[in-house]
């Protein structure tokens, strides 16, 4: 169990963050953009100002602005209310609507309801927030030392507390997804305990928070937050949002009590099958850069408004084979959801194929660092090899060596404003008979 002196020091690091994040920004506690329609997501305790617009279109009134991707310290604040990934500033209309997509969602809500049951109330009151908070967007790939997170983490659990946990995560995930959750925090765990740093680097800071009220009918969700591993998990009836997610990994192998431990290798395995399967000439299309920086993320942590055209290959000049290549780099992780919401998931992707885009930097051998983003009008993915970073020593690297497959940090997002099943829940609000 954490000590909580310092449980109290970093909640109160966090609240001082948050002041000085609202400070900075002149957000407001709860409004909706004005003539965006997206919804603003609100400081727990406040009450809508104005009622979203049914127009989604718009771009905000001020510019979209985007963090590094990195998750570097000076990345970390929101300054702007949510309106979501676009080419140009200007979401598009219709791409999601309010419709069955056959998912069985009953399980995850059950064992929702039975994490939360098995909370002390101090426990709930820490971990549970209004359906619009804020929370939803202050995630981040950092290790806790250096972003105090809320809600209540492995750490804060008793044994029978995280095993209810583990419940919740083995009804919305995989098997894979599972067990890529379970490796990134035993990678982390033996990385921070080679180097003398598991203060910060372990397998019990992760953070669980749950927005609104788990429920097979009204919209809510929840997020797991930590050091490499990011899930949010959005339902509303049979529809399930699982973005932004955030997968990676310092080292993405290594020795652990004598087994060989890997992970990200689906998605790094995947980019090159698809880049090594275009012709040159394609490859000069895709290649917008020979040249890998230490970091090329662009919609990573804090950067929910990002702003990023179009580049690359367009899918329209692939083969069919090489289509289906595109299309195994979304299903390494996408299949990190149970297999329902991955077959609706992976049916929007595909319905939008032709509009898909694949843009690379860096070699394409097969040990080469790279940096592969696949980007269409509903998803983004940023697959990058980065440079050293804290646990770099675990594999005798600095970042001066550049980057590496073995330092893996991955984004999923879903564009123009579905991240945290937004648009879903701002057309939940407007067509809800019991929300007008």
């Amino acid at each position: 169990m954490a000590d909580s002196e310092t449980n109290g020091n970093r909640e109160a690091d966090r609240r001082g963050f948050m002041r000085r994040v609202f400070l900075a920004g002149g957000a407001t506690a709860f409004t909706a953009m004005g003539g965006a329609g997206a919804l603003a997501f609100a400081d727990d305790g406040s009450t809508p100002s104005a009622t979203p617009t049914d127009s989604a279109s718009p771009s905000p009134s001020a510019s979209p602005t985007r963090a590094p991707g990195g998750g570097g310290p000076g990345a970390q604040t929101i300054t702007e209310d949510f309106f979501g990934l676009t080419t140009d500033g200007r979401r598009l209309d219709d791409l999601f609507t309010i419709h069955s997509q056959g998912v069985d969602t009953a399980p995850v809500v059950a064992a929702a309801n039975a994490f939360l049951a098995g909370l002390t109330d101090t426990q709930k009151t820490a971990t549970q927030f209004t359906l619009r908070s804020t929370e939803w967007r202050t995630w981040s790939n950092l290790d806790p030392g250096e972003f105090p997170r809320k809600g209540v983490s492995f750490a804060d659990l008793t044994a029978d507390q995280n095993a209810l946990g583990t419940a919740l995560l083995k009804a919305a995930l995989s098997a894979d997804g599972l067990e890529t959750t379970e490796k990134i925090r035993r990678i982390n765990n033996a990385a921070g305990e080679l180097l003398g740093k598991s203060d910060d680097f372990n397998d019990v800071l992760f953070y669980w928070t749950v927005m609104g009220t788990p429920s097979t009918t009204e919209p809510w969700g929840f997020q797991l937050d930590g050091h490499h591993l990011v899930v949010n998990y959005f339902v509303l009836g049979d529809q399930v949002v699982m973005s932004p997610c955030f997968w990676g990994s310092e080292p993405t192998s290594m020795e652990i009590d004598g087994e060989t431990v890997s992970v990200c290798q689906e998605e790094v395995a995947a980019s090159l099958a698809f880049i090594q399967s275009l012709t040159a000439a394609q490859q000069q299309t895709a290649i917008v850069s020979a040249t890998k920086a230490d970091e090329d993320m662009k919609a990573g942590a804090f950067a929910d408004n990002a702003v990023e055209a179009y580049a690359g290959i367009s899918a329209t000049a692939l083969t069919a084979a090489q289509r289906k290549k595109l299309l195994a780099v979304a299903e390494a992780f996408v299949d990190r959801a149970k297999a329902d919401v991955a077959r609706a998931r992976m049916a929007e992707i595909r319905a939008h194929l032709d509009d898909t885009y694949a843009a690379w930097i860096g070699g394409t051998g097969d040990d080469d660092p790279f940096y592969l983003r696949v980007h269409s009008p509903v998803v983004w993915i940023e697959v990058d090899c980065q440079a050293a970073g804290p646990l770099g020593g675990a594999y005798g690297k600095t970042r001066a060596d550049g980057p590496s497959q073995l330092h893996i940090h991955s984004v999923v997002r879903t564009p123009n404003g579905n991240d945290y099943g937004s648009e879903l829940l701002r057309q939940h609000y407007l067509t809800s008979p019991h929300h007008r």
